[in-house]
């Protein structure tokens, strides 16, 4: 699976690498922060509502932007995850009993909100016996009770590969269906050691063969070489998945897996032209992309189920 430059121009070879240097970020990472109305309005009921986001947990970027235009990732099944990868910010241990609740203070928050498009997430919870599958299917029929016009996009875990527990999340269609690939296969083992990468790559086709619109995203910066990020391309759309996310790799604490690389802007702005050309529907790619990131706009753009 090795990419072939189409031009000894590509813009995927046009641009100088930059290599990571401790406790130094290039330019293009300066974020301008806004804390809107919006912002403030959904910060205050996240924390009325006792309910978690990935937005908080994982330290996005975009959190301002998002949070402003109305859209919020929220974390179910509490904030503890267990699995530790090596690239995320989310603590590892031993969760809590699930919140049974949860799913209705998510639907009273995104209808008190006026979300127009909702993502819910969650922790690895290996320890249950559907992995929250049942909850991220309550999540979904709650917000649409409450909310019918809310778009919802589930980030779901690999649930183990057991297509039982897909089966729960996917019937009852959410709009997006999101799996994150992460890294490239190399590099598992190191970064994602509890996860597999064909497993991963089998929830989206299950998905996909389950009449869902699939979505994944990828991150850039972990020491990958731009070939495996393509080839990680190619698989993706082999098994159907029709939108796609690449981010720049941020190390959260000096305890994660250090940056190997930074991308520049001109070379993520290449992946997308490849991947565009590979035939994904939607795609967002530059150093600040985040799974969540113009969700709102790839729920309305995508292609029909």
């Amino acid at each position: 699976m090795t990419f072939i430059p189409t031009s000894a121009i590509s813009p995927l070879h046009s641009s100088k690498i930059q290599p990571a240097r401790r406790g130094t970020l290039p330019p293009w990472f300066k974020v301008r922060l806004q804390p809107g109305p919006h912002y403030q309005e959904l910060r205050q009921l996240v924390e009325t509502h006792r309910l978690h986001t990935i937005c908080e947990e994982a330290r996005c970027p975009n959190l301002w932007e998002c949070w402003n235009n109305r859209t919020a990732t929220f974390l179910i099944l509490g904030d503890i995850c267990t699995r530790r990868c090596h690239y995320c910010s989310v603590s590892t241990g031993r969760p809590l009993a699930p919140d049974t609740g949860e799913p209705q203070r998510v639907a009273e928050a995104v209808k008190l909100l006026k979300l127009r498009h909702a993502v819910i997430t969650s922790v690895n919870r290996d320890d249950l016996p559907d992995g929250g599958a049942t909850l991220f299917s309550e999540a979904i029929a709650r917000i649409r009770q409450v909310n019918p016009s809310c778009t919802v996009e589930v980030l779901i875990p690999d649930f183990l590969g057991h297509d039982e527990d897909l089966a729960l999340v996917i019937n009852k269609k959410p709009d997006i269906l999101n799996h994150n690939i992460e890294t490239v296969p190399r590099l598992f083992p190191a970064i994602r050691p509890q996860g597999k990468y064909l497993r991963s790559l089998k929830v989206l086709q299950q998905a996909h063969e389950m009449g869902a619109r699939t979505k994944s995203g990828l991150m850039a910066g972990l020491g990958e070489t731009e070939e495996e990020i393509l080839s990680v391309m190619k698989d993706l759309r082999r098994v159907g998945c029709e939108m796609l996310t690449l981010g720049q790799y941020l190390r959260p604490t000096k305890d994660h897996a250090p940056v190997a690389r930074y991308y520049t802007p001109d070379e993520f702005e290449g992946f997308k032209q490849e991947a565009e050309r590979l035939g994904f529907h939607h795609v967002e790619s530059g150093p600040l992309v985040r799974s969540s990131y113009h969700a709102e706009q790839q729920a309305i753009h995508g292609s029909p189920i």
